[in-house]
């Protein structure tokens, strides 16, 4: 009788904690990151009240506390609360709170500020990871035959690498034929991808920020016609933790955010896209308007690289795949205005074809060369292309496995310079290959 009585009252006191566990569907997970604020993320599996507390691992004794905010279905169960209390330069440890019981986790939970460089130091070093495509099987929606994704201990091997943040490239989740065509199929798609085990220490203490392609917007190949593209970007915004989207109030995800001395250029290739079949009239995948901010945006930046982050390939003479040379005027419009505004430390990031490779474009020896380099697949299907229609690849970055790159930027303020590494799934290197910032110059005549 007093085992069964000390059974009970053991139940009676850990039922809440092991309750409040069960209530989280997915994360947590650390969006953008600022001098002064870092957004945090969580997703529960019911209406419930959510609030993080957080501390600078030097000074744990000194508590802060969010915001506290009731989860709704309307809104997936998604939190997305704001650090507000932090200064530059520190790492902080957060916990999270679901009505009012901490929630455990076995890995750790940790965000970082950035920091306060500039007329004190050289600007820190940087390390971010990047990739694409990421297909997480769920049989009763898939097409029959062999599952799609695969291979998700990748996420692992990324967080094995502790970078400061992640950038996602695009097709970050795959809609299915039942989702992109109603609200409720938007939210079960991004709930189910955002749920996978092996991703979860890595949305804990990573900051992640990221683009869509087709996949994420809505079905294969989607332009601007899509009947639910504010439905797409709403979702997407849910999900994701950018510090801001349609920067040039047309609508859609276009952003910018920096990191350091660095600035990143988050272009949105969907939702003024042109249909691929639709040859009436002029063609655009980003749009006139996107591109003049983008170049506006390129010359007030002083940054040595300056990434722009977009879903399809850029530098690729193949004209096929959805890549921008299939939209060959509005490509030269983009790449003429760039060397037109002599705009310096162009660097593409994108995704969307199944395989990695760097691409890299000279047109003379008085302007510097631009690279491109395509980063894919995370864990969907992987494809050994050898690009035999792009001039501009460098043969031996190509990569037909499950991929993903972390970027390093080093050295001091006025000699930056870019390492980029491809690893394996396990995290085993493929590649690498250093930039100069001094050499993506302009060259005297």
């Amino acid at each position: 009788m007093n085992k069964l009585l000390l059974f009970l009252a053991f139940l009676l006191l850990h039922t809440p904690v092991i309750f409040s566990q069960d209530l989280v569907q997915s994360g947590p997970m650390v969006g953008y990151s600022t001098m002064r604020e870092a957004l945090l993320w969580v997703q529960t599996t019911e209406t419930a009240a959510v609030h993080f507390e957080y501390f600078d691992k030097e000074n744990p004794k000194e508590r802060f506390s969010t915001e506290k905010y009731t989860t709704q279905a309307r809104y997936g169960f998604v939190a997305k609360l704001v650090a507000d209390q932090i200064l530059p330069g520190k790492k902080y440890s957060y916990e999270l709170y679901i009505n009012g019981k901490k929630i455990r986790k076995g890995y750790p939970m940790e965000f970082q500020s950035q920091t306060l460089w500039q007329w004190r130091t050289d600007p820190p070093e940087v390390n971010f990871a990047v990739g694409s495509c990421n297909y997480v099987n769920e049989e009763r929606f898939d097409r029959p035959g062999k599952p799609y994704g695969s291979e998700f201990e990748i996420f692992e091997s990324i967080h094995d690498k502790r970078p400061d943040f992640m950038l996602w490239l695009g097709d970050n989740t795959y809609l299915r034929e039942a989702d992109w065509n109603s609200r409720t199929g938007f939210l079960h798609r991004y709930t189910h991808t955002r749920s996978l085990p092996e991703m979860q220490p890595l949305l804990a203490s990573t900051h992640h920020y990221a683009i869509w392609d087709d996949h994420d917007y809505g079905p294969n190949d989607s332009d601007g016609s899509f009947w639910l593209k504010e439905t797409a970007a709403e979702i997407f915004k849910l999900f994701w933790g950018n510090p801001n989207y349609d920067v040039t109030g047309n609508g859609g995800i276009t952003g910018s955010f920096q990191w350091a001395d660095l600035q990143f250029f988050l272009l949105d290739n969907r939702y003024h896209r042109t249909s691929n079949r639709n040859f009436t009239e002029e063609r655009e995948m980003l749009g006139k308007a996107q591109i003049d901010w983008l170049i506006n945006a390129l010359a007030s930046s002083r940054a040595p690289f300056k990434f722009v982050a977009i879903g399809g390939q850029v530098l690729s003479t193949e004209a096929m795949y959805e890549n921008h040379a299939t939209f060959s005027n509005e490509r030269r419009y983009l790449l003429d205005k760039i060397r037109e505004a002599k705009i310096e430390g162009v660097i593409f990031l994108d995704g969307d074809r199944h395989h990695t490779g760097l691409s890299v474009m000279q047109e003379s020896r008085y302007v510097y060369p631009l690279y491109d380099l395509t980063c894919s697949s995370l864990t969907a299907g992987a494809y050994d292309d050898k690009e035999k229609l792009n001039t501009n690849k460098l043969e031996e970055t190509l990569v037909g496995q499950h991929n993903f790159g972390i970027l390093n930027v080093s050295g001091p303020r006025t000699d930056r310079v870019l390492n980029i590494k491809i690893f394996d799934k396990d995290g085993k290197e493929l590649w690498t290959k250093d930039i100069k910032a001094k050499d993506l110059k302009y060259k005297r005549r």
